[in-house]
């Protein structure tokens, strides 16, 4: 089987979003969502509106989010615009936070333990998506990456907590944790069984703070930036972004892999490559002096 494809650029700049976009070969049809990680308030290392503008224009889409389910400034329809506009998203393209009006269900044919998951009620008008992933660390998760953002990103408020809780809502914060992170490559299965051929990821490794966007306090990055890397194929994508930083020379690697380990980060993409939502086996086509 011919092996997914990574690319992967130095240049961290909105042209080369655009140029790694087209490096993919895919046209994204209909109207397009283009999930983004919209930033808890406080939070100083989430990518900038204005930085993600020109790609969001390119594909001439929507920007989507999903209410969160615990503490902070985005868990509730009304604060969250709040916080689209404070932060600028709101200026620069057309927003549509899809559980606004309720959530829709996916099913799931082969999870380790969901059967269902559970997204915003929006994006049944879609046709198309381009995932504009932050790769970082997480609290959680370890790190968060393309494969974090179609499962939690895109879940409703209710679905986050039913995949948090590894199928259990109430569970959200005392589910098992390797459940936990087997249940977002079950959530995966269903965003990439929906949108078929017709979903691209692109992941932005910079500012790579130990912690998430979601965090309103985030501990400054210890790493320095990597690059851009984007391809088809989500498992293979954020196995790509975990190798760069394996590789990586700067003094602060440790400080993120010591995150991503003591939360084994890597099953998620383990458990995607399982459930053949994508492959951890890739190549690396380097368009850094493009």
């Amino acid at each position: 089987m011919e092996k997914s494809k990574v690319y992967f650029t130095r240049q961290i700049t909105p042209e080369a979003m655009i140029m790694m976009y087209e490096a993919m070969g895919v046209k994204l049809p209909g109207k397009v969502a283009v999930k983004v990680h919209s930033g808890e308030v406080g939070n100083q290392n989430f990518i900038r509106p204005q930085f993600m503008k020109p790609i969001i224009d390119h594909v001439q889409g929507t920007i989507v989010e999903c209410n969160t389910a615990y503490e902070g400034k985005r868990n509730t329809t009304k604060e969250h615009w709040e916080t689209m506009k404070l932060h600028g998203w709101t200026d620069i393209a057309e927003v549509d936070i899809l559980d606004e009006d309720g959530e829709m269900e996916l099913p799931i044919k082969n999870g380790y333990h969901l059967k269902v998951n559970y997204v915003g009620e929006h994006m049944k008008n879609y046709d198309s998506m381009l995932v504009l992933s932050h790769f970082k660390g997480h609290p959680m998760g370890g790190f968060g990456g393309a494969l974090k953002n179609i499962s939690i990103g895109i879940a409703s408020s209710h679905g986050k907590a039913h995949i948090h809780g590894a199928g259990v809502a109430e569970n959200i914060w005392s589910a098992d944790h390797n459940e936990f992170l087997e249940s977002m490559a079950d959530a995966s299965e269903s965003i990439v069984h929906y949108f078929k051929e017709n979903i691209v990821y692109i992941n932005v490794m910079c500012n790579m703070s130990v912690d998430c966007d979601c965090c309103a306090e985030a501990e400054d990055p210890a790493i320095a930036d990597i690059g851009i890397l984007c391809s088809t194929d989500p498992v293979a994508l954020d196995q790509a972004c975990l190798d760069r930083v394996y590789a990586s020379e700067d003094p602060g690697k440790p400080h993120l892999l010591e995150r991503i380990e003591s939360r084994n980060g890597v099953h998620t993409v383990e458990a995607a490559a399982a459930l053949n939502i994508g492959s951890r086996d890739y190549d690396l086509i380097d368009l850094s002096d493009k």
